[in-house]
């Protein structure tokens, strides 16, 4: 699509491609600006039903104005292709970054305080994000941090009261989408930061996106990822029975970080941080003096 116009977006090269459609950097003629541009997949865009409450999701995902999530401009579509025209957010992944190596204590939480600012400011707007991983986490030009996608998973599914067959796949079970959406496959996807929840089929709350910031986190300090298997069902089975590698964080994680890293990756919704504020407060209690929280028992 490299050289094509959208309307009045010209495509100017590929950002990267993935189960919600592929990502272009393109030019907004109208305004002078650089955007990204999200194509989405043919599957969403033959379902007039299902494209026209995307249309209904993504206004309300357009109105999160907050420094730390990237934003969604407009729902446009030209000819027979849909997409969704965002924020142009440059700089390397949290994943990339992740790939050099475990990220130290106060780095790892300066980058975990902005998720949760991210997250809280959605979740009080009532909007899940569902999809929480590195991949989704962007460093901007000047080192602060950007989540993106922001509840697509949600506004993709294809409405309360779906079934699973094949022509309509129940989105809440999975984080990613695939591009070729099945009955058999709606599982495929991000499994390693799919809460257990979502690991057994089940609807997907605000705690999902807490299991998943403490994978998130857990994986800053650690430089590995929590759960990882095989398969897709071997990682699953993970997540349902096996506690994380505790032993695997550094000796410099204080004790009030290694608890809340305990609360958010409770398997049990009911025994899980209850609102991602609560770890916001206590990342910003650390950050504020780390040699007295060093210092706790």
């Amino acid at each position: 699509m490299i050289g094509e116009t959208l309307t009045h977006f010209k495509i100017t090269g590929k950002l990267g491609e993935g189960g919600m459609g592929e990502v272009y950097r393109a030019e907004d003629t109208k305004l002078g600006r650089e955007v990204a541009i999200k194509v989405l997949p043919e599957l969403f865009a033959q379902d007039a039903e299902r494209m026209a409450r995307f249309g209904r999701e993504a206004q309300v995902l357009a109105s999160l104005n907050h420094p730390n999530i990237a934003g969604i401009y407009q729902v446009e579509h030209d000819a027979d292709r849909h997409f969704l025209v965002m924020e142009l957010v440059e700089g390397e992944t949290l994943a990339e970054r992740i790939k050099r190596g475990r990220i130290p204590v106060d780095e790892a939480m300066a980058i975990a305080l902005q998720i949760t600012e991210a997250l809280e400011a959605a979740h009080d707007r009532g909007i899940v994000h569902r999809d929480l991983k590195p991949a989704n986490i962007n460093f901007t030009g000047s080192g602060k941090i950007k989540v993106l996608d922001f509840g697509l998973a949600k506004a993709l599914e294809s409405g309360a009261g779906a079934d699973s067959s094949p022509s309509h796949p129940s989105l809440s079970l999975s984080p990613t989408l695939t591009a070729q959406m099945t009955g058999a496959g709606v599982l495929l996807g991000t499994a390693a930061y799919m809460s257990p929840e979502q690991a057994r089929g089940e609807a997907a709350d605000r705690r999902a996106d807490i299991w998943a910031f403490g994978v998130v986190v857990m994986e800053m300090l650690t430089g590995q990822t929590v759960y990882a298997g095989k398969t897709v069902s071997d990682t699953l089975a993970g997540i349902l029975a096996r506690e994380p590698e505790w032993e695997a964080l550094p000796d410099g994680v204080p004790p009030m970080i290694h608890n809340l890293l305990d609360r958010c990756l409770q398997k049990e919704t009911a025994d899980r941080l209850q609102a991602i504020g609560e770890a916001r407060i206590t990342i910003a209690n650390y950050l504020e003096d780390p040699e007295a929280a060093m210092a706790q028992s």
